[in-house]
């Protein structure tokens, strides 16, 4: 339960759900503890740790699955959101007679890693072992679950700590001494899916454009000392900085001028969510699927184009910008709290199933 989208997303739901009648407990595939489970066990719930979800590891992790519901007959709902992974989990539930499985995809496809045909393999059989279908948007849901019928729940956010605010935006950028730059942001595991190389290939094209531009880049990932490398050898070093795991993502997004998501895949993006409700300007790849797209100030980027194409398109749109609390906003169901109450209404009405 680290601070990253889906984990912050599942917070955000448990934080407004009615904890009288539903509690959450998390099973995580990460055996150290993180960002949130103080929270998590402040407000009543309990941490598990399974060990890690290594291919090497998986008979490992499968006998700790199956041994962990077998000695936790209590759980009568288990909801997975490890996308075509769930596989494991809930067969393991479903061997132990946990009567409610809950697979929910995050994703329009799968990382191009050493997991990737197992992946492949699992996702072709995640119906035969979950019981409902929930994804965080269409496209997300049509990928992992095909014909089948599934329900969204969006990746909605408290909204309120994101709202632009002048106020904070001049502090973050004295705090970081970006003042008078041109601040690009992005924020995101550092993984193949986000595409970090094309990202900092963008912001090479814009540094030519613009000198006095900047790149923060939020996150950690298995791919940085690569995207590290790229930066040293573009001559970017003095360009981009690499802030790492942050508690200020709401204060970073406002020290922003542009937010660019050059992913090669993505369900709904939190991040992009979050992007938008402080009226940020977003540059994503159409690759991200356009229900995200909620702000008249986002922009889709076809992965074909060049970095130049990119830099050009960024730089004209941010000119016809002349105040960015002048972004509108249309109506949207991304909001936490009118959207969590969807979520204690599927939970209801499985328990009354039972």
């Amino acid at each position: 339960m680290h601070r990253a989208g889906l984990e912050t997303m599942l917070m955000n739901y448990y934080r407004r759900i009615d904890r009288t009648e539903f509690q959450f407990d998390f099973l995580t595939h990460r055996p150290d503890k993180d960002d949130y489970d103080d929270e998590i066990l402040s407000m009543g719930g309990k941490v598990y740790y399974a060990p890690r979800l290594y291919p090497q590891n998986l008979p490992a992790y499968y006998k700790y699955m199956q041994q962990f519901f077998e000695e936790h007959k209590e759980y009568k709902i288990m909801h997975s959101h490890i996308d075509a992974m769930s596989y494991l989990p809930l067969k393991a539930g479903k061997k132990s007679g946990v009567p409610i499985r809950i697979a929910h995809s995050h994703n329009t496809s799968i990382d191009k890693d050493l997991k990737y045909w197992l992946k492949m393999y699992y996702r072709a059989k995640i119906t035969s072992v979950a019981t409902d279908y929930l994804s965080c948007g269409e496209e997300a849901g049509k990928f992992l679950f095909k014909d089948k019928p599934f329900t969204v729940v969006p990746n909605a956010i408290e909204k309120e700590p994101f709202l632009f605010n002048p106020d904070i935006r001049n502090n973050k950028r004295k705090e970081l001494g970006v003042e008078n730059n041109l601040v690009i942001g992005h924020i995101g595991r550092i993984s193949y899916q986000k595409n970090h190389n094309l990202l900092v290939r963008i912001f090479a094209e814009l540094v030519k454009m613009r000198a006095d531009a900047v790149l923060l880049i939020i996150g950690v990932g298995e791919k940085e000392e690569e995207i590290k490398k790229l930066v040293n050898d573009l001559q970017l070093t003095d360009k981009v900085r690499f802030l790492g795991k942050r508690e200020d993502v709401n204060e970073l997004y406002q020290a922003m001028d542009a937010f660019v998501m050059p992913s090669f895949f993505e369900g709904v993006p939190v991040v992009g969510v979050e992007a938008q409700f402080s009226q940020l300007p977003c540059f994503f790849s159409d690759k991200v699927p356009v229900e995200v797209d909620f702000s008249e100030a986002t922009h889709f980027i076809g992965l074909e184009e060049s970095p130049i194409i990119w830099a050009e398109t960024i730089l004209k749109n941010l000119a016809q910008i002349d105040k960015r609390e002048d972004i509108k906003l249309t109506d949207n169901e991304y909001d936490i709290n009118e959207s969590y109450s969807r979520l204690t209404d599927i939970y209801r009405n499985l328990y009354s199933k039972l």
